[in-house]
């Protein structure tokens, strides 16, 4: 018995594109607890972070006004700072920094390549696998009662293993974060404060323009440390160039 050959053909078809029907499972990010997923939820379509692969922006140190541009691969936070006196990169398995250790003037290259990104990046980083996120008692600050969430991350991983998201009870938005330095001491409890101000719509997905952090004491905020402000976001479906990161082979050196 003989086919016709266009009916050969049509079963031919079927069946290839049945082979490369691979199945999907949805990414575990986008399985969060409700109260969490309503703080994403007024930071925009927040798939769109879960999808991306590369961000990038521009930031200027308010009060020294020196400015900094970050690259960041999103799929392994590798990581690419551009400075007027410095370069910074994590390349995957090492931070490094050109030309010299002596042209950062911080305690810890190490420390900072990502510390920024952290916190600009927040709370779209904290759907990361490894953080466990949860509604929390509210707090006050500066005399005012907040809707808040307790957010733990695995040790190693940022300046801080633990952040206590406080909501703008107007637009849902982060308001305020506070958090303790543990990088350098994992027993530090003393908690500090970031202020998120002036948010920016960067293609469906929202980041503050202005940042600035305080000291605290008794639930207030008391001595200005930083201010920040951003430009320039850009969230990325396609990655960034892996020789981006890479540590350069003359005036680089491996960083604390």
């Amino acid at each position: 018995m003989r086919f016709p050959v266009t009916s050969i053909l049509l079963c031919l078809l079927v069946f290839a594109f049945s082979c490369e029907q691979k199945p999907t499972t949805p990414d575990p990010r986008l399985n969060q607890p409700e109260e969490f997923k309503k703080l994403l939820d007024a930071h925009g379509d927040w798939s769109k972070w879960i999808n991306a692969k590369g961000f990038s922006y521009a930031m200027v140190h308010e009060t020294t006004l020196e400015w900094e541009n970050h690259y960041i691969s999103l799929p392994d936070h590798k990581v690419r700072i551009d400075a007027d006196k410095f370069q910074i990169g994590n390349d995957g398995e090492k931070v490094w920094i050109s030309p010299n250790r002596q042209a950062f003037s911080g305690q810890s290259v190490q420390f900072y390549h990502n510390l920024y990104f952290s916190f600009f990046s927040l709370p779209y980083i904290l759907t990361d696998p490894g953080v466990t996120v949860k509604k929390s008692e509210n707090r006050m600050l500066n005399g005012q009662s907040f809707e808040t969430l307790e957010a733990t991350i695995a040790e190693g991983t940022g300046p801080s293993n633990k952040f206590y998201l406080l909501k703008d009870p107007e637009t849902g938005k982060l308001a305020w974060a506070l958090y303790s330095i543990t990088f350098f001491n994992k027993g530090n409890t003393a908690l500090n404060a970031i202020k998120f101000e002036d948010y920016r719509d960067a293609d469906g997905l929202f980041f503050p323009r202005v940042m600035t952090g305080y000291q605290l004491e008794n639930d207030s905020t008391t001595v200005l440390t930083f201010q920040v402000s951003f430009s320039d976001v850009f969230v990325m479906e396609d990655p960034l160039e892996e020789d981006l990161f890479k540590m350069p082979k003359e005036k680089a050196v491996v960083a604390n």
